[in-house]
């Protein structure tokens, strides 16, 4: 069965993910990347590098966002939103994106862009010494799909 994600369905695979892909153009060039995010309702929070997706993204701000749950090929949650990307420069503003990053629950073997301090897995008290660029996308507009399969994912013989 196929069918459309209510809010609280949308709200429930944003909080619970920490990989999604944000897509972005500018100059006619359109650009999809993976990144590790947190998410507080409202805007998705990352902490990254300089890079082409960043440039992209100060040329033109408005971005696509999307995140999935996916069980299996037959049974996944899909969410795409859409908003503005915006740099947060004002210092206490970065402090609590930052804080924010690190209360993510990761996994026991996350990747080196998760880790936002040489004190991981422990949280830095001191979040200016976090390297790296932080944003924000304000989300504006959001969906999601999904496809279940009340199938049974086993065979019991008798």
């Amino acid at each position: 069965m196929f069918g459309n994600l209510n809010h609280e369905e949308i709200e429930e695979v944003l909080h619970s993910q920490l990989l999604g892909r944000i897509g972005c153009h500018a100059d006619n060039t359109t650009y999809i990347v993976p990144i590790s995010y947190a998410y507080d309702g409202e805007n998705i929070y990352v902490c990254t590098r300089e890079g082409m997706k960043v440039d992209i993204m100060r040329k033109n701000p408005n971005v696509c966002f999307e995140v999935e749950n996916m069980s299996n090929m037959a049974n996944w949650k899909s969410v795409i939103c859409w908003g503005e990307f915006e740099e947060v420069l004002q210092q206490t503003d970065r402090q609590q994106a930052l804080e924010k990053l690190q209360d993510r629950i990761l996994p026991s073997f996350p990747s080196a862009t998760t880790k936002l301090s040489p004190e991981w897995p422990f949280r830095t008290a001191d979040t200016d010494q976090i390297t790296g660029l932080v944003f924000r996308i304000r989300l504006t507009r959001k969906t999601g799909r999904f496809e279940s399969d009340s199938t049974p994912s086993f065979i019991a013989w008798g």
